[in-house]
């Protein structure tokens, strides 16, 4: 599956740089994308010293809306708010004044990652904390949630008019040069040698492996149950596309996907979407060769011929009816007169909208 690689090295401009985290990125971009995501195929996405953190916040919702594995190569430094006290990765504008507003929060990079897939994420981070930031983190761990591998360090802050190098970087970007990927675990202690050797302690060791694959079925679930029904379906989205990736479009595993959301726009009350996407199920079954009396066809069109009859928007149900009564022309299912009801129903919509 393609992977996607985000290579992020971010730091003030002027007195407050702690670290020249954009000298990184040269060598890590000199790695093969392939290398870099260890994955055959990758999309690599590289900011250096951004502005704004909404535009740092744009490129990250994107690369972690991708299906396939994800990687975050992260170098910068960090610096507290002071009226909430919370980490954020300094950019270009930020002053100890403004972190506020022109830093992006910690909890921004958790938030966007925290709907991808188990097992599918890792984030590599060389940071270096201001002197607030490393009394916070000396007793307050960072992380990037549950189920997002992390590796990297957090350095204290460098001594005074001195401006350090992202040195943990540097050793994870030379490993990778050699054209062989090692596990995350090893890579990160591979570069932990390489940062004793050349120089001095690592700091604050990052090292959360994350969580193996596992049933998503449970997130979904509570999703639902908590009225986040946008995030139950953003993340069935993303198991339909990967699942859609790795087996292909019209595979029982991408099918089931589609059919989980169906079944979440009708609990979200969406009974357009959920009648559209029973169709769509359907259409793709019978291109595939499944019979009309499949039980999984069957299913599908009932299901869309259900949700059809609670739609509320006249043009909506006159377009969805067309395609129902086509498609129940093909599959008249085992209740007697469904095409029938459509057609009729469909008949009197037409009248009304004149």
């Amino acid at each position: 599956m393609p992977g996607t690689v985000l290579l992020l090295a971010a730091a003030p401009v002027g007195r407050g740089r702690l670290v020249d985290a954009a000298s990184v990125l040269p060598v890590l971009a000199a790695v093969a994308p392939s290398v870099l995501s260890g994955t055959d195929t990758a999309t690599v996405v590289e900011l250096a010293d951004p502005l704004e953190p909404q535009a740092v916040l744009t490129r990250l919702r994107a690369a972690a809306a991708a299906s396939g594995p994800l990687t975050v190569f992260l170098a910068g430094q960090l610096q507290l708010d002071r009226r909430q006290r919370l980490p954020h990765l300094a950019l270009a504008r930020t002053t100890p004044a403004t972190v506020r507003y022109t830093a992006l929060p910690w909890h921004w990079l958790r938030e966007e990652l925290r709907l991808r897939p188990d097992g599918t994420t890792t984030v590599v981070a060389d940071l270096h904390a201001d002197a607030e930031s490393w009394e916070l983190l000396r007793g307050r761990p960072l992380d990037c949630g549950r189920n997002i591998a992390l590796y990297g360090r957090v350095a204290p802050p460098p001594s005074r008019r001195t401006v350090a190098a992202p040195a943990y970087m540097r050793a994870v970007a030379t490993i990778l040069r050699s054209g062989h990927r090692p596990a995350p675990a090893e890579l990160h202690e591979q570069a932990l040698s390489r940062l004793a050797e050349e120089d001095g302690g690592p700091g604050l060791v990052l090292t959360a492996p994350g969580s193996a694959p596992a049933d998503p079925h449970p997130a979904i679930a509570a999703c639902v149950q908590a009225g986040r029904h946008g995030d139950a379906d953003a993340l069935a989205a993303r198991w339909e596309r990967a699942a859609a990736l790795a087996h292909g479009a019209s595979s029982e595993d991408a099918l089931h996907w589609a059919e989980v959301r169906a079944d979440l726009a009708m609990l979200a009350g969406d009974a357009a979407r959920s009648c559209r996407a029973w169709l769509t199920v359907a259409a793709t079954r019978l291109a595939m060769g499944q019979a009309a009396d499949a039980v999984e066809v069957e299913t599908a069109v009932d299901r869309a011929h259900h949700q059809w009859g609670l739609i509320r928007d006249p043009e909506r149900a006159r377009e969805l009816g067309s395609l129902l009564a086509e498609v129940r022309g093909r599959v008249p299912g085992r209740r007697q007169g469904a095409l029938d009801h459509v057609r009729r129903q469909l008949s009197q919509l037409q009248i009304q909208g004149g």
